[in-house]
Formats: structure tokens, C-alpha cells, sequence
């Protein structure tokens, strides 16, 4: 069986700037929209190319989703799941367990990816990476785990932390 990876990766950076707006409809800043283009770059440099994207269905997530997608090399079939929408780290857990993918990313929020993450991290991570992520897990920021087995067996604690890339640590 194939090992097969996880990104994670939080929205990038939304407006705040009309307060009659609902948190759901909130749009990316000009800084957001450059920083979503740059970790699709990223990730077809690197050669992490997801099979499958769950996306929440909030306009940032969506808009951070369709930025990637347009930089990755091949098309990427996009799921947007309601339970997303500021899920808590088991939410998240139960919806990546259903899926069928080699590569599956997951855009979403904090702070429930970010304990996600911090939850899922298992023997075998980066210990370096881990305490990058337990100290902040900044907007646009993936977190790639690679595991062994099924999605339907992923557990807390079982899959191994690899990575953490910040939009500033690349440039």
C-alpha cells in the first residue's frame, strides 16, 4: 500500500474591513491572494500534488482552493464540506477517514486545524516542525503528514509530521 500524505493548509489571510459582512462571506486581503498563488507554486515545486481537496465552503477557503488549484499542473477534484466550516479537530478527523485518495488536502481554519494538526502528529514527526505549529499556525501555513494504511484507520497520534511552510519562509 502506498504511503500516502496529508496537507493541511489553513486560508490564506481575509478582509476584516466591512464588519456588516457575516464571518462566512469574509474575502481575501491583496496579501492573501499573492500568498495563496505562492503555496500552489509550492506545492507543485515540491511535487506534493493532492488527488483530492476538502475545502470548506467559506468565500476564503474557496478563494484560497481556486488560487492553488490554478497553479498546480493538472486539475484536482475539489469536495466543499459544510462540516469544515470552523470544524473542531475530530470533525476534521472523521471527514478525512471517509475519503479515497493517495494525496488529500484539507482547507480550513484555525483553531481547529491547528490543533488538527498537533493532534494527528504521531512517532516518527519532526519535532522541530511540531513546536513551529504549536507556536503559531499562520494564515496560509500547510502542514504535510505522511502516513501508512487506510484514511478509515487514521488516528490522533498516528500519522508522522513532515513539513510546516509559512508563506514568509518562502520568500
Amino acid at each position: 500500500m502506498p504511503v500516502k500524505q496529508l496537507l493541511i493548509l489553513r486560508h490564506a489571510k481575509s478582509s476584516w474591513d466591512d464588519p456588516a459582512l457575516a464571518d462566512f462571506d469574509r474575502p481575501l486581503t491583496p496579501r492573501g491572494l499573492k500568498t495563496a498563488s505562492l503555496m500552489g507554486r509550492e506545492l507543485a515545486r515540491r511535487g506534493w500534488l493532492p488527488d483530492l481537496a476538502l475545502v470548506s465552503p467559506a468565500l476564503r477557503t474557496r478563494d484560497t482552493w481556486r488560487l492553488v488549484a490554478q497553479e498546480l499542473p493538472q486539475h484536482v477534484q475539489a469536495e466543499f464540506a459544510e462540516e469544515l466550516y470552523e470544524a473542531a479537530p475530530a470533525t476534521i478527523l472523521a471527514r478525512v477517514r471517509q475519503v479515497k485518495a493517495t494525496t488529500l488536502l484539507v482547507i480550513g481554519h484555525n483553531p481547529g486545524l491547528q490543533h488538527f494538526a498537533l493532534r494527528l502528529a504521531g512517532a516518527g514527526s519532526d519535532e522541530g516542525v511540531f513546536k513551529k505549529i504549536e507556536a503559531k499556525f499562520p494564515t496560509a501555513a500547510l502542514a504535510r503528514f505522511t502516513l501508512d494504511g487506510d484514511w478509515a484507520d487514521l488516528a490522533f497520534g498516528s500519522a508522522r509530521l513532515t513539513h510546516c511552510l509559512r508563506p514568509k519562509d518562502l520568500g
